[in-house]
């Protein structure tokens, strides 16, 4: 498991550790039944408190990525619920796009980008 924290980045800590695990996720690093470190291990591999590797377990079983056993700890446990994914990617997507757009990046760019990125995970 290979877990990059930018430790300059304004982005929180418990963020670049869910969106690595998601991206992990997507690219079939982890896989649906594995079981992550715990808490007290991965903390101690990035050098990051147990509280912010607590935060983003957490936040990742709210959003469906895990699921949090007493006695495995976080294991990866994708909920499919399609409809609220599509969702979630329009309202995140909008205002991604409309950012772009102010920049001055063209549809064909961003269908560019999409291509690109869906092509590291596989699909």
């Amino acid at each position: 498991m290979v877990i990059e924290i930018d430790f300059n980045s304004d982005e929180a800590i418990y963020v670049q550790l869910c969106n690595q695990i998601i991206m992990g996720i997507a690219t079939s690093q982890f896989r649906e039944g594995e079981q992550l470190p715990s808490v007290r291990q991965l903390a101690e591999m990035i050098g990051i408190n147990m509280h912010t590797v607590n935060k983003a377990y957490t936040i990742l079983q709210q959003e469906g990525f895990v699921k949090i056993d007493r006695r495995r700890g976080a294991i990866i446990a994708i909920d499919l619920n399609k409809l609220e994914a599509l969702d979630e990617a329009h309202d995140m997507l909008s205002v991604v796009l409309a950012r772009a757009m102010c920049k001055g990046v063209t549809k064909n760019e961003i269908h560019e980008l999409v291509d690109e990125i869906y092509s590291n995970y596989g699909l």
